[in-house]
């Protein structure tokens, strides 16, 4: 009777998924970067650059949103798990391009920036601290590094 490996099964699938993901992610960002110089070019042409600045401010940033998408998915490729880092860096550019959006176009109203701005501070604070939790982490692993290789070299 063959036995089935799922926890090996189970990666090979979440790896052709990430990987289906970070293609049509690059794909996204190739689209983008083509569709943001098609509107540099609309922009000369029209006489009203008031519109046109805020779609390619909006385009940007959401090109950043996809980049810092994109490096959580090859980090999850090179290490096998989700950096908290990439993820919250998405997220504060996304409450970013958002706040930058509204306050640009000035139809934000006043409630909403300070949400905006709290979920800003929530994010800043998971941002540090899960930099501070991953040093202690890579200190910890790099301080068991040795101890292993001792117990090694005493047998």
């Amino acid at each position: 009777m063959m036995k089935i490996d799922f926890l090996k099964l189970f990666n090979k699938v979440i790896g052709v998924v990430f990987g289906a993901m970070l293609l049509f992610i690059t794909l996204g960002m190739i689209i983008g970067v083509l569709h943001l110089f098609m509107s540099v070019g609309d922009m000369m042409v029209e006489k009203e650059l008031g519109k046109h600045y805020s779609k390619i401010i909006s385009d940007v940033l959401t090109l950043f949103i996809l980049v810092e998408l994109s490096r959580s998915l090859v980090e999850y490729f090179h290490t096998q798990r989700l950096r908290m880092t990439f993820i919250v860096d998405a997220g504060i550019v996304f409450v970013l391009r958002e706040l930058m959006i509204g306050l640009f176009e000035h139809k934000i109203p006043t409630e909403q920036i300070y949400a905006l701005s709290a979920l800003m501070l929530v994010l800043t604070v998971l941002r540090i601290g899960s930099v501070v939790v991953y040093q202690r982490e890579r200190r910890m692993a790099d301080m068991a590094k040795p101890a292993s290789s001792q117990e090694k070299a005493a047998e």
